[in-house]
């Protein structure tokens, strides 16, 4: 394992809307610190985990209220931070993450019912309080972004939602993102995949930098 002032391994997670590019994204990421010598791993939420997979299936098709949905995010969370995120980090071993709390804050939050300062104290009791050290909001104009999801073909029951739901969420995530600016480094999602791909690996490299 490649030796490193900092023992614990560095922790990106990716965020925003559905159609911003995170999964892709966070593949590129993965590679990038797999090229530079680093240990890492790729994981997703919800999932994550075995019992976050099953949890994943119910949150993506089962018709539910608000508060049941950010419960079983929460319920996803702990489980994914205990047996994945966590044990990972302690080996010293990279973690690149699509979805974390934000997501929860942003889409239960903001863009549903439920009091974005809630839903964000119910995440980090579950999770104890784990945060990464650099979250990476992709931003996209919602229009865009439903265009994008759309044109995927089949789409989960979250990816169906309208456009005011889009414009929501959007608000939420910048919205989290000024309030964190240690932590978040937003980049524009509407430029090519090369192009956001060379922001993100910058974003990681200067946090190396500065660990």
């Amino acid at each position: 394992m490649t030796n490193r002032p900092n023992p614990r391994g560095l922790w990106v997670t990716l965020e925003g809307g559905d159609g911003t590019g995170k999964t892709t994204q966070a593949d590129h990421a993965r590679r990038y610190l797999s090229e530079i010598g680093r240990d890492v791993i790729r994981t997703r939420e919800p999932g994550g985990s075995p019992l976050g997979d099953k949890l994943r299936h119910l949150i993506l098709t089962e018709e539910m209220g608000s508060h049941a949905e950010a419960l079983l995010f929460a319920a996803n969370r702990a489980d994914h931070i205990r047996t994945t995120v966590e044990p990972a980090l302690a080996a010293g071993v990279d973690v690149v993450q699509d979805r974390y709390i934000d997501s929860s804050v942003a889409y239960q939050g903001y863009g549903r019912d439920l009091d974005p300062a809630e839903v964000r104290l119910l995440n980090m009791w579950a999770t104890g309080g784990a945060l990464p050290e650099l979250t990476i909001l992709l931003d996209l104009d919602p229009a865009v972004a439903a265009t994008r999801v759309g044109n995927r073909g089949e789409q989960d029951r979250i990816e169906q939602e309208q456009d005011d739901f889009r414009v929501r969420l959007r608000d939420g995530f910048l919205t989290l993102a000024a309030t964190e600016p240690d932590r978040f480094v937003i980049i524009d999602a509407g430029d090519t995949e090369a192009q956001v791909a060379g922001r993100v690996r910058s974003a990681i490299t200067e946090r190396l930098l500065t660990r």
